[in-house]
């Protein structure tokens, strides 16, 4: 049964994310393409304020997109309260640079009553070249 919480992100579906409760995500601006328990895609355009001095995008970006876009991937799940990430590890494979369009999948590889393992990959518009993987755990909180 999906729960009302991946019925609202599924509304959202084709639209740009601005009324996040995550303002780090409200500023990344992208836009919802694929919404299914355990799994979401966004898209994003690597703005100027994104990129590092050689007009690439910036690994620590990569690294926060990961980690946000996984956030907002255990919400399908309905739970009450918050997961905090407890490690990141980001393989960065190529370059995407200003004005590219990128793709980010993500995927909960196991979800526990305490600890989620999750990835999420970063690929070009065409998804022919990956970008960048991260792998994460996160852990439940008592925090609404």
């Amino acid at each position: 049964m999906e729960t009302k919480e991946a019925a609202f992100l599924k509304a959202h579906i084709g639209k740009e994310v601005t009324a996040s409760p995550s303002p780090f995500m409200n500023w990344l601006r992208p836009i919802m393409l694929v919404v299914e328990e355990g799994r979401l895609e966004f898209q994003y355009k690597v703005r100027h304020e994104m990129t590092n001095p050689f007009g690439t995008l910036h690994g620590g970006i990569t690294a926060a997109m990961i980690d946000d876009a996984i956030g907002a991937t255990l919400i399908c799940y309905g739970e009450p309260v918050f997961h905090v990430t407890i490690n990141l590890v980001t393989d960065y494979f190529g370059a995407a640079k200003e004005g590219d369009v990128i793709i980010a999948q993500t995927a909960i590889l196991k979800k526990g009553r305490q600890l989620v393992n999750a990835q999420c990959e970063i690929w070009n518009a065409d998804r022919s070249r990956l970008i960048a993987k991260g792998y994460t755990n996160l852990i439940k909180t008592e925090i609404k």
